[in-house]
């Protein structure tokens, strides 16, 4: 591993120091430590991977490197190794930025105290999405990432496929959302680059600049209908005051000062042009689509592939469950 990154990674100097970095639920990320002090990451699949397009360690460095062509800050993929002798399974080497992850409202209490800079971290996390979805999938090399129509068709199909697959117990509710969603089906109107898991826990901020400074995660990212994003983010924009949807999570947004989801919309519909019809619906799409996939998280480590044998299986599923049943009440207000 050290001899590979010292020939492939330009200024890499071994030897190399690695440490896993917990926080991530699917691919596994380490901080590697060159002699000189310098700080890289490595991007590897679960030691058990179940849909082999959400661990392609080739695509998702594709992706990265496709970003990295626009305004979205993202950091710098550097390398790509698909020969599995080397550590057990393909990986990518990119560049370490530094940050802050605001995983729930208790650090966003202690790392941003000051409300102002959780208002322009607010404006920022709106301005990067915008920008990534006014991106011109062809023009940044990321054309042929997927099929651009039809998003919300293969989408509904994938996670249902993926449920099936990977469930532990039978929930009614997810069967009743994904025919509703099915029937109550929008046209797509926008297409571009969709990140597929937009959230505050996936970007590394400057908490004093209230600045968004790495998008991190595009495992999920594919081409397709960019309101999915907006759903997405919305239900990850938790008020002070609401009923969480707790479980396994916590919501960074709950600590307070940051946009309202109207002021969240808004903002986006500015940036972009675009008018959001129908968020009721991608964030019942969402809703269910996460229980799916949180559902594969829990499977992987029931199965003790996810390099942590201390997490509350109890609290997935309890965050799953409460998942289906907000998805449920979601998708009824669109009758």
């Amino acid at each position: 591993m050290s001899e590979w990154l010292a020939a492939n990674i330009e200024g890499a100097t071994p030897p190399f120091d690695f440490e896993f970095i917990t926080g991530g639920h699917s691919n596994l990320t380490f901080a590697v430590t060159g002699a000189d002090g310098r700080r890289l990451v490595l991007r590897r699949p679960p030691l058990g991977a179940v849909l082999a397009t959400a661990h392609d360690m080739s695509r998702e460095h594709k992706i990265i490197s496709g970003v990295g062509r626009t305004t979205v800050p993202v950091p710098a993929a550097l390398g790509l190794c698909s020969d599995e002798s080397v550590n057990g399974a393909p990986f990518y080497i990119m560049d370490f930025v530094d940050g802050v992850v605001l995983h729930d409202a208790e650090i966003a209490d202690a790392e941003m105290p000051d409300r102002g800079a959780r208002g322009r971290l607010s404006g920022s996390v709106v301005e990067v999405l915008a920008d990534l979805h006014l991106a011109d999938p062809d023009a940044i090399g990321l054309g042929d990432l997927g099929r651009k129509e039809a998003y919300l068709d293969r989408q509904l199909e994938r996670w249902r496929v993926q449920w099936e697959k990977s469930k532990t117990r039978e929930l009614p509710a997810m069967e009743a959302v994904y025919e509703l969603l099915v029937a109550a089906k929008p046209e797509q109107r926008y297409t571009g680059v969709v990140h597929g898991d937009y959230r505050l826990g996936n970007m590394l901020i400057d908490p004093s600049a209230g600045t968004v400074t790495a998008v991190l995660d595009w495992e999920l990212c594919t081409l397709g209908d960019v309101m999915a994003d907006v759903g997405y983010i919305l239900n990850n924009w938790v008020q002070p005051g609401e009923e969480s949807l707790r479980g396994a999570t916590d919501y960074p947004t709950m600590a307070g000062g940051f946009s309202t989801r109207e002021q969240l919309i808004e903002s986006y519909s500015e940036h972009t042009g675009f008018e959001v019809r129908n968020a009721n619906y991608y964030r019942a799409f969402q809703s269910w689509r996460l229980a799916a996939i949180v559902e594969g998280v829990l499977a992987r480590y029931l199965k003790g592939v996810m390099a942590d044998d201390t997490v509350d299986t109890d609290a997935y599923k309890v965050q799953i469950e409460n998942l289906a049943d907000e998805s449920l009440r979601l998708v009824r207000t669109l009758s």
